[in-house]
């Protein structure tokens, strides 16, 4: 299973981004194998709308069947659930530690946003 990270880094060690659209980097783990690999976000990050909608395309199109972030808003978790790409989210810490409460099941699924949208 493929898991996409929000990061401000492009590596495993690197800090969660709480921002799902405009996150610096997406990290999409495999967990079975724990092979990698950092997409940066460069484009939504300075978008002046949509970022949220643009981000849930580029996980889905990477192949993520979960997403692992510090915020969703309303139209990225729009795009992610109709995707079928199920959401997590977590507090500040490093992809790997989120990664790890994910594969043993403490992060929590949402089925809504957290935040109102435009959230920066």
């Amino acid at each position: 299973m493929k898991v996409a990270v929000t990061a401000q880094g492009n590596e495993l060690s690197s800090e969660i981004d709480l921002r799902f659209g405009r996150a610096k980097w997406l990290i999409v783990v495999d967990i079975e194998t724990g092979d990698y690999e950092a997409h940066d976000n460069i484009v939504n990050l300075n978008a002046v709308q949509g970022a949220g909608i643009q981000t849930g395309q580029n996980v889905a199109n990477l192949g993520a069947e979960a997403v692992i972030t510090g915020n969703v808003g309303p139209n990225a978790f729009k795009t992610l659930n109709v995707a079928g790409v199920r959401i997590f989210l977590t507090k500040q810490q490093t992809v790997q530690d989120a990664i790890d409460l994910f594969k043993a099941g403490k992060l929590k699924e949402v089925n809504q946003a957290n935040v109102e949208g435009h959230w920066i």
